[in-house]
């Protein structure tokens, strides 16, 4: 039945737009887990270049205005997403960008940088384990308030954070995962927030 409903023009747009909505938030999940090194490759289609008559097309031709074809529309601005990520990315760049934020300091939060995270799920995915649970993070749990304080002490950042204003909410949980790294074969290369940030603890 859906796939017949997808005939009827109108729920045609409604399905375009519901796929381009996703597909720009994956987007800016994926460009969101980039922290500037390197390269970020964002693979998509030819379909954004303004030409459809056979003709040839490189890379400086003129493309699709946003708002001529939903189908384009989708593809431009999941790549708009991708363009404009920056390098840095985090809770701590969200918090500087804040600079009050009621939240409690004390909140305990659980670390891992986004390669040690990929790496854990590559071994993982090697041994071939069925129906297992496992732990991703640094072993050096930190509360809102110290990854803050090491924020300010690494002078990566020109922002000055001001404060966590916030007494209620639950607080956090301390993570170990040694029993993962013991059975997986697997070390961290950023054992720590402040080692990430090149601050002597």
């Amino acid at each position: 039945m859906l796939c017949m409903q997808l005939f009827d023009p109108k729920v045609h747009t409604f399905s375009t737009y519901v796929i381009g909505l996703v597909y720009e938030i994956i987007s800016r999940e994926a460009a969101s887990n980039w922290n500037g090194e390197g390269s970020f490759l964002f693979t998509s289609s030819s379909a954004p270049y303004d030409c459809n008559n056979n003709g040839s097309c490189d890379e400086d031709c003129p493309v699709v205005p946003i708002g001529r074809s939903p189908r384009t529309d989708v593809l431009l601005k999941a790549e708009k997403v991708v363009l404009d990520s920056g390098a840095d990315r985090g809770a701590h760049v969200y918090w500087l960008g804040k600079g009050i934020v009621d939240a409690r300091p004390d909140h305990i939060l659980n670390l891992i940088h986004y390669e040690d995270a990929a790496s854990l799920s590559v071994a993982i995915l090697k041994k071939k384990l069925r129906g297992r649970i496992f732990l991703g993070c640094d072993n050096q749990p930190l509360s809102r308030q110290e990854v803050m304080d090491l924020v300010e002490k690494s002078g990566k950042f020109t922002k000055k954070f001001g404060s966590f204003t916030g007494t209620n909410g639950p607080l956090g949980k301390k993570l170990n995962n040694s029993k993962t790294r013991e059975e997986i074969g697997w070390e961290p290369k950023y054992p720590s927030f402040s080692q990430f940030l090149g601050v002597s603890e």
